[in-house]
């Protein structure tokens, strides 16, 4: 009777061979000498991938196409000595572990390589035991740091998964108060229109004819009926295009509606009371490529900003201009009382809007000034703010290619300048805002 045992044990050995097995470290050995290249290959071959070297720039050529895990470097070679092979490993990938060997130990041997991180020094003739420990010492140093490395990537990636979750959630608050601005806008002509429709239902009251007076003054309040129940679509459709945040439709928003939103916002904010707010609209009305919500928030992050500059009462001013012409941006030079950012994604063509928000506060000290776009950054008590104001400026006019320039003088306040592409769209009328 003949045993299936050996077909079981083939079927298992071939269902082992043919799963993935785990790559193996890497080790470089160099040396000028076969002799200890074929003893180190012949100690560590059934443990790690073997690529061997006889000089340095061999050795160098060998790490530039391989990920090398330890190297295995004899100092004293022809030509490049292993300390110059060690340095130029470490350019190549700084991870690389690496242990010395030589048959001339000297201090500065033993100094340079120390200088250069290496994990052990072995000398000639080397004992077994003694490279086996300095090689696993070194692939166990490889695997550590390796994993801190990856540690220190995902903590960066948590860092600003966070960050961005902070930034979207700040950006939703302020949107609910663009919100309750669209409720407080249609607010005001449903209230008419219901008053509107008493005034008839009064008129009208049982009737089943309408003549004379009651017949002109029903026609009179269904025409104002009819311009508040207009008014009521348009801001809605003004709205609701603000809302269409699609990165592929073409977005574009009339400015002097914006800054007319703006002033709604700000009338009753606790940060205009006590202090002055003036809003000149453009002569000329203009559409730039943003979103509604997305230019009252940049507007609104940094006239607050103005607001909170000091305590005292004091005047913060907008205006807009609209150049016929590119900016040189050659005049923006970042210092103590300048910051230009977007520079390089900025779309410098004309036409091109400039929107200031000015304040006379107290100006911003040099050693502030470098770090005010900072996430988190803030000089207000941590209650009174989340830091991340001007940082959702520098994202939201990133994503219209837009730019910020800052100048401030301290003692004499600050000014900060929107540059965004422009398309003229005709006059629009004017208005004056104070607080």
């Amino acid at each position: 009777m003949t045993s299936t045992l050996p077909l079981v044990a083939n079927f298992n050995e071939e269902a082992s061979s043919a799963l993935p097995q785990p790559a193996r470290p890497k080790l470089l050995i160099v040396d000028d000498e076969e002799g200890p290249r074929m003893s180190l290959r012949v100690v560590f071959g059934n443990e790690f991938d073997i690529l061997m070297a006889e000089d340095g720039p061999s050795a160098i050529e060998i790490a530039k196409n391989h990920r090398i895990d330890v190297a295995v470097l004899d100092i004293r070679m022809a030509g490049m000595s292993g300390i110059e092979v060690l340095e130029r490993l470490r350019y190549l990938d700084p991870s690389i572990e690496a242990v010395m060997m030589t048959a001339f130990e000297t201090t500065e041997t033993m100094r340079q390589a120390l200088r250069l991180r290496a994990c052990d020094y072995i000398n000639k003739p080397f004992d077994l035991a003694a490279i086996r420990a300095a090689v696993a010492g070194a692939l166990e140093r490889r695997s550590f740091g390796s994993e801190v490395r990856n540690n220190g990537e995902k903590l960066v990636q948590l860092q600003d998964e966070l960050q961005q979750l902070k930034m979207e959630e700040e950006i939703v608050r302020t949107r609910g108060e663009i919100y309750a601005s669209i409720i407080h806008d249609i607010n005001g002509p449903m209230t008419i229109i219901s008053g509107l429709l008493q005034i008839i239902n009064q008129r009208i009251g049982d009737t089943t004819r309408i003549e004379n007076e009651d017949l002109e003054t029903v026609k009179d309040r269904l025409k104002r009926i009819t311009r508040q129940v207009t008014n009521c679509i348009e801001i809605s459709r003004r709205y609701l295009s603000f809302l269409r945040q699609n990165p592929n439709d073409n977005a574009r928003v009339w400015v002097n509606q914006i800054l007319g939103d703006l002033g709604e916002l700000l009338r009753v904010h606790p940060c205009a009371r006590n202090n002055q707010l003036l809003i000149h609209p453009l002569t000329e009305d203009v559409a730039v490529p943003a979103h509604g919500t997305d230019l009252i928030q940049i507007l609104l992050n940094l006239t607050l900003n103005a607001f909170q500059c000091t305590s005292m009462h004091h005047r913060v001013e907008i205006r807009g201009q609209l150049h016929q012409n590119s900016i040189d941006l050659d005049m923006f030079v970042d210092g103590a009382e300048d910051r230009f950012i977007n520079r390089d994604d900025f779309k410098n063509a004309a036409p091109l809007l400039a929107l200031s928000v000015q304040d006379n506060g107290p100006g911003i000290p040099a050693d502030v000034m470098p770090k005010i776009f900072e996430p988190y950054f803030s000089t207000q008590p941590r209650s009174q703010g989340t830091g991340l104001g001007l940082c959702i400026v520098h994202r939201l006019l990133k994503e219209s290619r837009g730019a910020v320039h800052v100048h401030s003088k301290v003692g004499q306040g600050t000014v900060f300048t929107i540059y965004l592409p422009a398309h003229p769209i005709g006059q629009a009328s004017a208005f004056r805002l104070e607080t």
